[in-house]
């Protein structure tokens, strides 16, 4: 299962850095040719949809869990009656969210200090973004045949390939003339030719996904998982973006602007324990019973592993890169006006990475009523100290108050976690003071960015020299002994099979 799950990990995450790469030469030409209120303005409009995230009822992920255990059990005919009852739902209850986006659009827009030249093209670009926001559910129900099959390859290819033409697409348009809108209805023939793909590969992987008739049986089961995600979907979304309304409504789009580029490229780092946890939910859902508890917990252990190994000096690296990364990439306006912001949300990120794996484990249990609870107690203090942070520093405050909160965030669902489930986080395997030299030699990287940000060629020899210390490090005390032996016998596989 471990080796399943690191595969199809693998196979999303190339399904998105792919289009991340070709998405960070686009990027910059987009913000160039809109100017940074007409991006910050683009950027409002797809922020809109995403408010309403729990409108599928959770659907997406109710089909991937119960259709695992569907399909553990080796029931065919109930694992596509899920998916079809998936649908049914997140159709019934998202499509009046997007109806009435579509019809008051100009009105939400005018709510919002978005720049009276953009107002109208931003109204018909939300119209065209409230239809993206329906499909992208059935995208998410209907590939549920690939992933509790774990074929990850399958699911990457037929949502990056598409995704990818967008991306591409997108500077096009708007150097056509189309603008704001023009980019959101790529967005939408994106979307359009991603649902096909899933539903020509999912129904020749599950034949009988296309039958009529619905799981009955199973309706309640999954409303009661969906409704305790879709509670914990809606504070989730607030806690996760609440601070850019914030931002917009007491500053400008411009500020949103700046800092929605720090975000973004910050939750970028995220994706490789997004694409972990897409495998790791099925996986958990077949895992659970007491008679498979050493195999929870020894899947578990090894991805919290994982993600440290891989994502700490990540973070460092573009810790140290940040400044003339954004220069670069967005313009000086951004290297200047971005590069503070990232710098704290990074703090956050680090422990908002550890939490997806006790976070995914919650989910397969559908204990989901637990998230619901926990997201509604961290909105009410979460709201005063965007207030407070945002009103006196600005962008810098709301990453300020995004990663306070995300830190206390990782730390309570890993209670939850180990309280409700019984599991072990043993992340290292030797002593942890073995550790102790792995981490503080990755600490002097940061400080010499912090004295010297201008010395950038003895940035990336100090980053290279501590990476390799690490690395050392790592191998010798995160990994165990069996794990070790499994990896050295891959690569020397891999070698041998090329002479």
């Amino acid at each position: 299962m471990t080796k399943k799950v690191v595969k199809g990990s693998l196979w999303t995450l190339a399904g998105q850095v792919l289009p991340l790469a070709i998405s960070l030469f686009t990027t910059p030409i987009v913000i160039r040719l809109l100017g940074s209120e007409g991006y910050g303005a683009m950027i409002f409009v797809l922020l809109i949809p995403g408010y309403f995230g729990f409108a599928d009822l959770g659907m997406g992920m109710a089909s991937t869990k119960f259709g695992s255990e569907a399909f553990a059990a080796g029931n065919k005919e109930k694992e596509a009656s899920i998916v079809r009852t998936a649908v049914s739902i997140a159709l019934a209850i998202s499509i009046p969210f997007a109806a009435a986006l579509f019809i008051f659009s100009p009105y939400i827009i005018s709510l919002f200090d978005v720049p009276v030249r953009f107002a109208g093209e931003s109204s018909l670009a939300l119209r065209f973004a409230s239809v993206t926001f329906v499909l992208n559910f059935l995208c998410l129900i209907v590939n549920t045949p690939q992933l509790t099959r774990l074929r990850m390859d399958l699911n990457s290819v037929i949502t990056a390939v598409p995704r990818i033409l967008g991306i591409i697409a997108t500077p096009i348009v708007i150097y056509s003339g189309g603008g704001i809108a023009g980019a959101t209805a790529v967005l939408l023939a994106v979307s359009i030719l991603t649902l096909s793909g899933h539903l020509y590969v999912s129904g020749r992987l599950l034949p009988g996904l296309f039958n009529a008739g619905i799981d009955r049986e199973s309706v309640k089961a999954m409303l009661k998982f969906g409704g305790g995600f879709a509670g914990a979907g809606i504070a989730g979304l607030l806690l996760v973006n609440l601070e850019k309304l914030v931002l917009t409504y007491t500053t400008s789009v411009e500020i949103l602007a700046h800092y929605s580029v720090a975000f973004t490229l910050a939750t970028m780092t995220t994706m490789f324990s997004a694409a972990m946890t897409q495998s790791l939910l099925p996986a958990f859902s077949q895992l659970l019973g007491r008679e498979r508890q050493d195999q929870l917990n020894s899947l578990f252990s090894r991805a919290l592993r994982l993600n440290l190994i891989v994502m700490l000096p990540l973070l460092i690296g573009l810790f140290v890169l940040a400044r003339p990364l954004f220069t670069v990439w967005a313009g000086p306006e951004f290297g200047r006006e971005s590069t503070s912001p990232f710098y704290v949300l990074l703090c956050g990120l680090f422990f908002n990475i550890l939490a997806f794996v006790p976070a995914s484990l919650v989910l397969a249990s559908g204990r989901t009523g637990l998230l619901a609870k926990l997201y509604w107690l961290e909105l009410g203090p979460y709201i005063v100290v965007i207030a407070i942070f945002t009103s006196a520093f600005g962008a810098v405050g709301a990453a300020a108050a995004w990663s306070v909160r995300a830190i206390a965030d990782a730390f309570l669902i890993a209670m939850i976690s180990r309280r409700t489930l019984g599991t072990q986080f043993r992340i290292f395997e030797s002593r942890p003071s073995s550790i102790i030299p792995g981490f503080a030699v990755m600490a002097v990287p940061i400080v010499l960015t912090v004295l010297a940000p201008d010395r950038l060629l003895l940035l990336l020899i100090v980053f290279s020299i501590a990476a390799v210390i690490y690395s050392l490090v790592a191998w010798k005390s995160f990994i165990s002994d069996d794990e070790r032996s499994w990896l050295e016998n891959r690569i020397n596989g891999i070698f041998s099979s090329r002479k």
